[in-house]
């Protein structure tokens, strides 16, 4: 089973990388020759995204935002032209949940099916191969790609038929951006209190306040180490289309809106390239402290 892969970035290019290491053969669309590693370990290259899509049975599609997806699958040149009836088309972009249903639907008129697949981890999980994957799709369509979508992650859901991959990720990104917030908010006010932020965060991990967030980001920003797994710029497109698509459906979402704005704050401070951990940098100007060891 040949795969296509484009969107070779910070999460792409290891993606790709357990492709070849799995055995796929694998062609990806690197005009900007940005990944020469994954030809040199065997990968072809396509010029454009119909001529990789006349190549493979499954595409797969890791790309910013709605627009460049959509630009991909139905744009000239695009996937649509090329590929042929029964070939699917796994987007694991994090996007628009409407903008999946659209496009799964002119990709249906010829004969395509299409998954979205976002995932959740960062680039340490990407390089790690152990992403979460939350899928919207046919169960028929999944259980065909589960084993390809298993070589890049430690856990692949399907939540429900197409849109509902998107959906499972903006309630991901809502939980992880508050998160975020409840532990600069916690680690600012122990150094404003004059208490190590190292030993608070030692002593809260094991019990109720516990998390993920708290044991990916807690070690980091002690560290000062603001280098982006996920960056600033990346986590206010997912809450624009959370609250976008929260607005649609008629679900007020405050403290998503007011982490919304903290993240805007930082963007207007020069740190939208920064890892979204930086929000911490947010509660220290206000409070007029630094948080390290």
């Amino acid at each position: 089973m040949k795969v296509g892969f484009i969107g070779l970035g910070i999460m792409g290019r290891p993606m790709a990388g357990h492709l070849l290491k799995a055995g796929y053969p694998l062609v990806v669309l690197d005009r900007n020759k940005r990944a020469p590693e994954l030809v040199a370990a065997g990968a072809s290259s396509a010029g454009t995204p119909k001529e990789l899509a006349g190549q493979c049975e499954i595409i797969i599609t890791m790309l910013p935002n709605s627009p460049q997806v959509r630009e991909v699958v139905l744009g000239p040149n695009g996937i649509i032209e090329g590929a042929r009836p029964g070939t699917v088309v796994i987007d694991m972009s994090s996007i628009a949940p409407l903008a999946s249903q659209e496009m799964a639907k002119k990709l249906a008129e010829r004969g395509i099916d299409m998954l979205d697949a976002p995932v959740s981890g960062g680039e340490p999980k990407a390089i790690e191969g152990t992403l979460s994957v939350m899928v919207g799709g046919r169960q028929e369509v999944f259980d065909r790609c589960y084993d390809v979508i298993k070589t890049m992650a430690a856990s692949v859901v399907r939540t429900g038929d197409i849109g509902a991959g998107n959906v499972t990720k903006l309630a991901n990104q809502i939980i992880v951006a508050i998160n975020i917030a409840a532990v600069s908010e916690a680690l600012v006010l122990a150094s404003k209190a004059g208490v190590q932020p190292e030993l608070v965060y030692q002593a809260i991990r094991g019990g109720l306040a516990g998390s993920t967030v708290l044991d990916a980001k807690a070690p980091l920003i002690m560290d000062r180490r603001f280098d982006p797994g996920f960056r600033i710029d990346l986590h206010i497109k997912d809450l624009d289309n959370v609250l976008e698509t929260s607005h649609e459906v008629g679900v007020p979402l405050p403290l998503t809106a007011s982490v919304m704005e903290m993240m805007q704050a930082l963007k207007v401070d020069g740190l939208g390239e920064c890892d979204h951990g930086s929000l911490v940098r947010y509660y220290e100007k206000l409070a007029k402290v630094e948080v390290t060891r």
